[in-house]
């Protein structure tokens, strides 16, 4: 059975009532889609099998034709997947798009719509709990779109759009905004958008019927300046956000007051160890969820950073473990929570390590070959 840290610890309070009932046997393999850039040898969507048992990946192939789909969500329903199209231009226009797919037979992919991401170069895509809204963050433009999700699997036109303005103190990486990436809470009430480009990081209220978003009050908190605010996610607890700065290689914990979509800023950690002295940017962060700790992917110094979580919420470093490629973009945990698997966009290959019980990540032979992977997703 695949449970999260939630679901785990509500079994585990109602397991007299459930022991007369046998819980299913937890499949061996799952289907592993993979976003990726199109301009080498990928063509889409890639797909491969990942083996939970043993660790095992096969040989991605592809799944479903489509330019640059460099970030995925897949639906709660299982029945739907969606990828932003990375792209500058689309139908004439400058825009980028957002693409709706269906699964098939044989793990294959059916496009069911595309529309427009209402900005250039769309680089991630992020869906509310209930399967009702997608949130999109176009890094080209620094702008953000909202779109309703119909019982079909299609999306509407954009409901909402939010054009961000200002820079920061990188002049080379800060010019303008630059949305990275938007994140839905738990209750579904309010969705927190990274702008890299401005060092804000943007507080909507979401209205999941309408698919819309409002700005809140305030409608952003200032970063670390400097720091690139890329990727974010909530504790399991609902009391803390973490923040990865992509530029400065840290990770920011603020308090997150989630009735009154409040964040207060309470520390910030590097994500490399001492007397690293390359050049070195963050992409991804997850918290494992059954562990509880925090990993953050590091390129250029092509690691995957640990961290424990106090009861504060604060982070202590425990290790930076080589990721067995050149730049780790987008890691996942399989859904057994014993796997890590790592995409590696410019040496073009995903790794795989085994989570020990003590958080820390154990190298595997395991690994597949494929051009550009920048994102993981598992049909579970």
């Amino acid at each position: 059975m695949r449970l999260n840290r939630r679901q785990f610890i509500s079994t585990a309070a109602t397991a007299p009532l459930l022991a007369a009932t046998k819980p299913e046997p937890a499949p061996a393999e799952y289907p592993l889609y993979i976003g990726a850039y199109t301009k080498g040898a990928s063509k889409g969507i890639l797909v491969a099998r990942f083996n939970a048992k043993t660790g095992a990946i096969s040989q991605p192939e592809l799944a479903a034709a489509t330019p640059n789909p460099t970030f995925l969500a897949i639906h709660v329903s299982k029945r739907f997947l969606y990828a932003v199209n990375e792209v500058d231009s689309w139908k004439g226009q400058r825009s980028g798009s957002v693409s709706a797919f269906s699964f098939g037979p044989n793990n294959q992919l059916t496009l069911l719509n595309q529309v427009s991401s209402k900005g250039s170069g769309p680089c991630h895509v992020a869906l509310d709990s209930s399967g009702k809204v997608a949130v999109v963050a176009n890094y080209g433009s620094g702008s953000v779109a909202s779109y309703k999700i119909g019982k079909d699997g299609l999306l509407s036109e954009p409901v909402s759009s939010f054009q961000y303005t200002g820079y920061g103190p990188n002049k080379h990486r800060q010019e303008g905004p630059h949305a990275h990436s938007n994140l839905v809470s738990a209750d579904n009430r309010f969705v927190v958008s990274c702008d890299l480009g401005t060092d804000r990081i943007h507080i909507f209220e979401l209205d999941t019927n309408a698919g819309s978003l409002t700005e809140h009050n305030p409608a952003y908190v200032r970063a670390i300046p400097g720091g690139g605010p890329r990727h974010a996610t909530f504790h399991l607890n609902d009391k803390f956000l973490y923040v990865n700065n992509e530029i400065l290689n840290s990770v920011t914990v603020y308090g997150w007051d989630r009735w009154r979509g409040l964040l207060t800023e309470l520390q910030t950690v590097s994500t490399l160890p001492k007397g690293f002295t390359g050049e070195s940017t963050t992409a991804e962060i997850r918290i494992h969820p059954l562990n509880g700790h925090l990993y953050v992917s590091n390129r250029g110094h092509d690691s995957i950073a640990s961290f424990e979580i106090g009861k504060d919420g604060k982070l202590t470093f425990v290790e930076a473990t080589p990721s067995g490629g050149h730049t780790p973009r987008n890691f996942n945990f399989d859904p057994t929570g014993k796997w890590l698997l790592a995409a590696h966009q410019d040496s073009g290959n995903i790794t795989v390590f085994e989570v020990t019980k003590r958080g820390t990540l154990k190298a595997t032979k395991n690994e597949a070959k494929c051009g550009a992977p920048v994102c993981l997703r598992f049909l579970a």
